[in-house]
C-alpha cells in the first residue's frame, strides 16, 4: 500500500532515525562477533593470531544494502508509518529469529528498514499498487516485491465474517488449495512455497468503502501459520496486523488470529504467535 507522506516534527524524525540507525549497528556488530572470532581475541600486536593477520579490510565493511539504508533514513524527511514503540515490537522478534522468512502486506516507507533488520534472511513485499512498486524497485531495487490484487472491498467485510465461521474456513489447509472464500489463491508461488517466521499485515488499503480491505489479508497470514510445518525448524509463525484501531482490522484478527493467541498490542499494533496446527494434535481453531 502506498503510504500518504507526511512531514513529521523535527524531533519524531530525529527519534525513529535514530532508533533505526542503532537497531541496524546492533544487527551489524551481532554479525560480526558471529562470524569473526578472531574480534574478541586480543589486540596486542606481539601475539600471533594466526589467519587475522592476513584479515582483508573487508573483514568489517558494512554490507553496501546496510549503507544504504542508514544514508536512506538519515537523510530521508518521511519516517516509517509505524510509531517508535510499535516498530520496537517486531524489531524485538526479529533480533531473536533473523536471519528469517519475513512476509510483509505492503510496500512502504518502512519496508527498506524491515529488510535490513532481517539482514541475512528473505523479505518480501505484497502490494497492490503497480506503479508504487515500479517506482520503489528504481531506488531500492533490492527488496523483493510482487504485485497482487484483491476482489474483496471493506463494505463486504460483514459477509465475509458469517463466510469464515464455515467449516471450509476452519479446516487447516494450503491457501492456494482453500474452498474458504477468504482465503487468497493468487498469491505468486513464491509466497506459498516459504514456511514464514513472521507474517505483517499492513495493507491492502482499508480506509474507504470501496477499498480492499485486510479481512483476506488477515485471514491468510492465519491460516499460513497453522499450515506451517511441525517439523525441526518450524512451529510457531509470529504475525503482526497494524491498523487495530480500524473496525476491520480489530474484528478480523480477533477472530482469525484468536485472542488466545494474542501476545501483545501496541498502539495501532497486534502481535500474535501461531502454532503449527499440523503437528497431529486436535487442536481448536482457536484455543478454548
Amino acid at each position: 500500500m502506498r503510504p500518504k507522506a507526511h512531514r513529521p516534527s523535527n524531533l519524531k524524525l530525529l527519534t525513529v532515525g535514530v532508533f533505526v540507525a542503532f537497531l541496524l549497528l546492533f544487527v551489524l556488530r551481532s554479525s560480526f562477533s558471529s562470524s569473526n572470532p578472531d574480534a574478541l581475541l586480543p589486540k596486542d600486536p606481539k601475539i600471533s593470531i594466526g589467519r587475522a593477520e592476513n584479515c582483508s579490510r573487508t573483514c568489517t565493511k558494512i554490507p553496501p544494502s546496510l549503507s544504504q539504508v542508514l544514508i536512506h533514513y538519515t537523510t530521508s524527511t518521511i519516517t516509517p508509518q509505524q510509531t517508535l514503540k510499535e516498530i520496537k515490537v517486531t524489531s524485538r522478534v526479529l533480533q531473536k529469529k533473523s536471519p528469517c522468512n519475513f512476509l510483509v502486506f505492503g510496500l512502504g516507507h518502512d519496508s527498506l528498514m524491515w529488510a535490513a533488520l532481517n539482514h541475512g534472511g528473505r523479505t518480501i513485499f505484497l502490494e497492490e499498487d503497480a506503479a508504487w512498486i515500479e517506482q520503489i524497485r528504481r531506488r531500492f531495487p533490492m527488496l523483493e516485491s510482487y504485485h497482487v490484487t484483491y476482489d474483496s472491498r471493506v463494505n463486504q467485510a460483514d459477509e465475509l465474517m458469517e463466510v469464515g465461521k464455515g467449516p471450509e474456513c476452519t479446516a487447516i489447509a494450503d491457501a492456494r488449495y482453500s474452498m474458504c472464500q477468504l482465503a487468497l489463491k493468487g498469491l505468486p508461488s513464491e509466497v506459498y512455497n516459504t514456511e514464514w517466521d513472521l507474517i505483517m499485515v499492513d495493507a491492502p488499503t482499508g480506509f474507504h468503502d470501496e477499498a480492499p480491505g485486510r479481512m483476506t489479508a488477515i485471514y491468510t497470514a492465519g491460516m499460513m501459520a497453522r499450515n506451517r510445518g511441525s517439523g525441526p525448524g518450524s512451529g510457531e509463525t509470529d504475525v503482526f496486523v497494524h491498523d487495530v484501531n480500524r473496525e476491520v482490522e480489530d474484528k478480523f484478527s480477533r477472530e482469525f488470529l484468536c485472542e488466545g493467541y494474542m501476545k501483545k498490542q501496541e498502539g495501532r499494533l497486534r502481535h500474535f504467535t501461531i502454532p503449527s496446527h499440523r503437528d497431529g494434535m486436535e487442536r481448536p481453531f482457536c484455543p478454548l
